[in-house]
């Protein structure tokens, strides 16, 4: 299944991977690599580092080095990579800078750097990254993989999960899985609302083929969905997101955000063209 001749995420020309040498990176490197293979793919690799180490030389030398590192692993799958080193108090927006300046189809980061937990759940860096960027962003914890088995999708029934839903149902198509939808409930009043969400995703999933199964659950958003994802073998998640005005709570609370965080599995967050 996994060649040139199957693209998950449909037209991915450029992939802008995200690495800062620390092990969180392994599975955002490992998956931008499948992505890039799969569709073929120009893959650019950047790191910034603290404007504070411009002039340390070996942090220079060891970033310049971790980037051939990853390039030389690129090219050994026969793909073509460009690496980028930046400067920057702001790594968040050089990223973003650099996905639009690149044309990026797709962002591809780690889900904790060597900040540590900045935020709740996620690293301070990737939330950024997703509030900033223009285009798709996946988060890919360090031991995820995505095999395109089991997709889901979270929705509330903004325009943001309606985009989620389309991505999750084209990626499933493709990759000839299935797909679950859910929508969160905190009580029995919310039910109806809930099963109308789930429904539409399910009316879109049956007209292109792909077999999906909706859920309701009742609970703390994020709590089921997590709970969910893992007991069912998921492994993406795709979930929506508002644009530049950084990372909204989309489904209740901070569930967007402590999804990603928490989840065992890669998530790809997606936002409505305005």
């Amino acid at each position: 299944m996994q060649n040139a001749s199957f693209c998950p995420l449909g037209k991915l020309e450029t992939v802008l991977l995200t690495a800062d040498g620390s092990e969180h990176s392994e599975g955002a490197i490992r998956e931008a690599i499948n992505f890039a293979k799969m569709c073929s793919s120009k893959i650019y690799a950047i790191t910034v580092l603290d404007v504070n180490l411009a002039y340390d030389t070996g942090a220079e030398e060891e970033a310049i080095e971790y980037l051939k590192s990853i390039k030389t692993m690129a090219v050994q799958e026969g793909l073509e990579c460009e690496t980028v080193l930046h400067y920057s108090e702001e790594p968040d927006m050089v990223i973003a800078d650099e996905a639009d300046k690149r044309k990026a189809d797709l962002i591809v980061i780690g889900r904790h750097g060597r900040k540590g937990l900045l935020r709740l759940l996620m690293g301070e860096v990737a939330a950024k990254v997703i509030g900033s960027a223009t285009c798709k962003v996946l988060v890919v914890p360090k031991a995820a993989k995505i095999e395109y088995r089991k997709i889901m999708i979270a929705t509330d029934g903004s325009e943001h999960s309606n985009a989620a839903a389309s991505e999750a149902v084209a990626i499933a198509k493709k990759s000839g899985g299935s797909l679950i939808a859910l929508s969160a409930i905190h009580s029995d009043g919310e039910l109806n609302e809930a099963v109308s969400n789930v429904q539409k995703v399910a009316n879109i999933a049956k007209g292109e083929g792909v077999p999906v199964e909706t859920l309701t659950p009742k609970g703390k958003a994020y709590e089921v969905i997590v709970e969910t994802a893992g007991g069912r073998g998921v492994d993406l998640i795709v979930i929506g997101t508002y644009g530049k005005t950084g990372l909204k709570r989309l489904l209740m609370g901070s569930t967007t955000e402590r999804v990603i965080g928490l989840a065992g599995c890669a998530s790809l967050v997606v936002k409505a063209q305005s």
